[in-house]
């Protein structure tokens, strides 16, 4: 019986190990086939006109999304995370992952109009996109445990970027943490989301090219501590939701939104980085897991053990990075465990029952004997400096909700009165748009220092070492 046993695991092994590197081969040709060895170059454009009236239908509620379109997560790693496993140990599951190689997004095949091709030099000695010696190395960003980040040079235009390097083990094939991040991205085109320009696939490496942004959020409030300033917090949370309410409409959730993966370009653009996590709801997976979203912007129903969930996840964490923009300090900064990082949440928004939170009960971590118990309080009470801001609090207050079908959704977020005093122009913008192109939206001088004096590094994504969080 042993034998038995032990042979068919060893047959099981040794057909995930083909099946890795069949998978890996097929990415390898997928990203060789570049069209005409270019890649896209983002045009600042002029406004389009789009009404902003109505556009909260175009965003499914929670309980109506259909059963096959709702996501199912699979773990894998998160920067500051107790609970993880290390990257090179990431689980890979065949049915979710042979999907993601074909998935496409609903506009899939539609170039936008204002994305314009650059076709490569015509000399056969000439650099190329997609072609390792077509970037020129300049210096180290970041390393982590198994990609390090680079700021590079195109041989081919000049510009800078980010070489985001993937070391590739022999017998683990390319992670599917990085065939996800560049499945999902090549088909994601907004000004508020990191742009990657180029796939570059060896044996030893794989290499995603970005645009080149200057530092991350988490640096820029290193930078600036005790709390942004308040206009500049409401541009930076503006293009957040921007960005969340384009990937939430084509079903996509980020999954790990924390301010290391929020970058922040030198004009004072904010966009949405590493989608090694995210996931698109339209793929079919039968693996759960509820080990997902770093623990400081880890939702309360995730941490409780629900894997049951939706856009409401990523609000969450919208939420937490909110106040702390505010405020100066994360919102709740659990420094032993899960049970240390409830404590923290239930303190103030109060001890969940079924009247405040029907289902909690059912829910695999709940155990009310575990918890102290809390009564809800005025977000004020906790983080003073949001009384200070017209409508923060109330804002605050509808996306830190731990039922989590009370959330407010990004687009709806976007039509909340916090906003009211920006220029209406800016609920006219294009997707490819940056906000900073209608007149007289800017960012605000933080404590008399220059946005030149920021940090040179940030992380661009998986596998590269945080300062913190």
């Amino acid at each position: 019986m042993c034998d038995m046993i032990d042979s068919q695991s060893a047959e099981k092994i040794s057909r995930m190990k083909k099946l890795r590197r069949t998978l890996s081969e097929s990415f390898g040709r997928i990203a060789l086939k570049k069209e005409d060895s270019s890649f896209d170059e983002i045009c600042v454009t002029k406004m389009s006109t789009r009404n902003c009236q109505g556009m909260d239908s175009v965003i499914k509620p929670l309980d109506t999304i259909p059963e096959d379109k709702k996501v199912r997560v699979q773990r894998t790693q998160s920067s500051f995370d107790p609970f993880e496993k290390p990257a090179n140990q990431v689980k890979r599951v065949h049915s979710e992952n042979n999907a993601c190689i074909n998935f496409k997004t609903s506009s899939a095949g539609k170039e936008s109009p204002k994305v314009r091709r650059h076709s490569s030099p015509s000399s056969p000695t000439s650099p190329k996109f997609g072609k390792a010696d077509s970037y020129e190395k300049l210096e180290k960003l970041g390393e982590g445990s198994y990609a390090t980040v680079y700021k590079g040079k195109s041989k081919v235009n000049g510009k800078l970027v980010a070489l985001k390097v993937i070391r590739l083990q022999e017998e683990e094939g390319t992670p599917f943490t990085a065939i996800r991040e560049a499945s999902l991205l090549k088909g994601l085109k907004h000004a508020n989301i990191v742009l990657l320009h180029d796939i570059i696939h060896t044996k030893e490496t794989l290499t995603l090219v970005f645009e080149y942004v200057h530092t991350d959020l988490c640096q820029y409030m290193d930078k600036h501590p005790g709390g942004l300033h308040p206009e500049n917090v409401k541009l930076f949370l503006f293009q957040l939701l921007r960005g969340l309410s384009y990937i939430h409409q084509r079903y996509i959730l980020h999954r790990d939104l924390k301010p290391q993966n929020l970058l922040i370009s030198d004009t004072g653009e904010l966009k949405l980085a590493d989608f090694g996590l995210a996931r698109a709801k339209s793929v079919p997976s039968h693996t759960y897991s509820n080990e997902v979203v770093t623990l400081w912007y880890r939702p309360p129903d995730v941490l409780l053990g629900s894997t049951e969930y939706s856009t409401c996840l990523d609000m969450w964490g919208v939420g937490c990075i909110f106040v702390e923009m505010i405020q100066g300090v994360a919102a709740f900064p659990g420094m032993k465990d899960i049970q240390d990082q409830l404590e923290r949440i239930f303190l103030v928004l109060g001890t969940p029952n079924e009247d405040t939170w029907p289902g909690v009960h059912s829910l695999p971590h709940f155990k009310p004997e575990r918890f102290t118990q809390y009564s809800p309080k005025n977000l004020r009470q906790a983080w003073n400096k949001l009384s200070c801001v017209n409508h923060a609090e109330d804002l605050a207050s509808k996306l830190l909700q731990c039922f989590p079908k009370n959330r407010l959704s990004a687009q709806a977020a976007l039509s909340h009165e916090y906003f009211s005093d920006l220029p209406p122009r800016l609920w006219e913008l294009t997707d490819m748009s940056s906000i900073f192109t209608v007149p007289n939206v800017r960012l605000q001088p933080e404590s008399g220092e220059s946005m030149r004096a920021f940090g040179k590094n940030n992380s661009y994504g998986k596998g590269v070492s945080n300062s913190k969080h």
